[in-house]
């Protein structure tokens, strides 16, 4: 009976297999955990995360946070050998995780782009302005970082495997003009229905999408104010931008801790800058002067006392003062409103010499002080704190435009802290004459001006090897914004 059961069972299975049509077998032999066609609601939420928790909060903060000094190497391992020069600033391997991190966002919000262009979402505004503004802020962060990148030729594998290096300067026109492009796909009508909860960033609100690119546009135009000044068109950016921090450009998500807090719990090795306590304690009654940092105790016993890392001086320890600031819940800043109130008031300054009213400074050093972090310092009178600077002329306007600006960076804005640097480096001329003053004495041969190109593409592609050389053009070559060549 048993082998009748048996034979009855092959049949029927015989039956069922003919009776399958061709289309349906290939349904059977798709993997539905590797999807090759995903609708660009979801592909957008993971480009979003990745721009954030990836790219904009993690190595690079970290290690941009330390050359500016807004914190300091002081542990043993990569971010001591960063703070000392060690190796790090010039190595291929320093930066490589973020390097292919950001062209992987890269070709993602591309294959959005080109879906909702000339794919199968075409007239998919809202998703299309969405990625354009992400595309652009991705890509003005790679090149930012690095200068000169493969950019133009990459996104193309197995059709151009050694892709050619882009100028920086061409690749700003792409990021302007994506941004433009942001804009008015955004203000347009859309049969697609709205993001939602899956725009981690602003629940799929396409007015505050078109502040933030009008932020990022106020940025950018003012990045170039070395090689191509114009501070009115600044100022009409940043009038179609934020008007409040509810509108800002950060994102933070339940579900993945602040990369800071996470560095912190994992290895601890970021500590607390004597160089960025001096700064803050050189202005009389700054909240941040302590507020900043934590207390800790030395020995069992001791006293709780604040120790700062001397930096490029002290020597590697964890038994240094660390960040008061650190939550796991703190957002990650991609455009702040306190650093577009920055961005107006050194634009109103520099476009007329005339200008020596300390309002728009009030106002950004006010944003600051209630920047949306786990401590703020709400209780300090911003109009009576910068009216005790004292500050009389234009030139010292600006001067303490730049440092209060450097000052509300920390520390989850070191990137954008680095950026300023560079750029007002160029533009007063020498180390010596800008208005934020580093100490770390290694600077004097050694301030990284640029990062190192990463491994995956110093390794196989021979443009990249060639412009990498020995890695110690870091101390060298100014990006191209900065009076650079490359």
């Amino acid at each position: 009976m048993k082998k009748y059961k048996v034979i009855l069972l092959l049949v029927i299975a015989s039956i069922s297999l003919n009776s399958c049509s061709e289309d349906k077998m290939d349904d059977i032999n798709k993997n539905v955990n590797n999807p090759t066609d995903v609708p660009t609601r979801f592909a957008i939420t993971d480009a979003m995360t990745s721009t954030a928790f990836s790219n904009t909060g993690s190595d690079l903060s970290f290690y941009t946070g330390i050359y500016v000094e807004l914190n300091a190497g002081a542990a043993p391992g990569q971010m001591y050998n960063a703070e000392t020069r060690n190796g790090e600033p010039t190595s291929q391997t320093t930066y490589n995780n973020r390097w292919n991190t950001q062209y992987q966002t890269l070709y993602n919000l591309k294959l959005i782009i080109d879906k909702c262009t000339i794919g199968g979402e075409k007239g998919n505004y809202t998703t299309l302005g969405i990625a354009q503004v992400l595309y652009a802020y991705n890509l003005a962060l790679l090149t930012d970082m690095y200068g000169d990148v493969p950019f133009t030729e990459a996104f193309q594998p197995g059709v151009i495997f050694q892709p050619k290096l882009d100028r920086q300067e061409d690749l700003y026109k792409i990021i302007f003009a994506t941004l433009e492009d942001a804009i008015v796909n955004l203000g347009k009508t859309s049969t697609y229905p709205v993001l939602g909860n899956q725009d981690l960033i602003y629940q799929g609100n396409k007015a505050k999408w078109i502040k933030a690119a009008n932020g990022l546009l106020a940025r950018y135009t003012l990045r170039l104010s070395f090689k191509t000044p114009d501070y009115a068109k600044v100022l009409t950016y940043v009038s179609k931008s934020f008007t409040s921090k509810s509108d800002e450009f950060k994102m933070k998500n339940d579900g993945i801790p602040n990369p800071y807090y996470q560095l912190d719990n994992v290895r601890g090795y970021l500590f607390a800058s004597k160089s960025l306590f001096d700064k803050l304690n050189a202005r009389t009654d700054d909240p941040r002067a302590t507020g900043y940092f934590t207390k800790i105790q030395k020995s069992t016993g001791a006293p709780y006392t604040y120790e700062f890392f001397i930096n490029g001086v002290s020597p590697q320890s964890q038994n240094y003062s660390y960040s008061a600031l650190i939550n796991k819940s703190n957002p990650i800043f991609m455009l702040s409103y306190h650093e577009l109130l920055f961005i107006k008031a050194e634009a109103e300054a520099r476009n007329s010499a005339s200008v020596t009213s300390t309002t728009s400074l009030a106002s950004a050093v006010n944003a600051a002080f209630n920047k949306d972090e786990a401590i703020n310092f709400s209780g300090t009178n911003a109009i009576s704190y910068v009216a005790g600077l004292n500050i009389t002329t234009n030139d010292g306007l600006l001067k303490e435009i730049a440092v209060q600006k450097y000052l509300s960076f920390y520390e989850n804005e070191s990137v954008e802290a680095y950026n300023d640097y560079r750029r007002l480096l160029a533009m007063y001329g020498s180390a010596a004459a800008h208005p934020i003053q580093l100490a770390n004495p290694l600077n004097t041969d050694k301030f990284p001006l640029r990062l190192t190109y990463g491994n995956s593409d110093v390794s196989t592609n021979n443009n990249v090897k060639v412009a990498f050389g020995d890695g110690t053009y870091v101390y060298t070559q100014n990006v191209w914004w900065a009076g650079g060549t490359r």
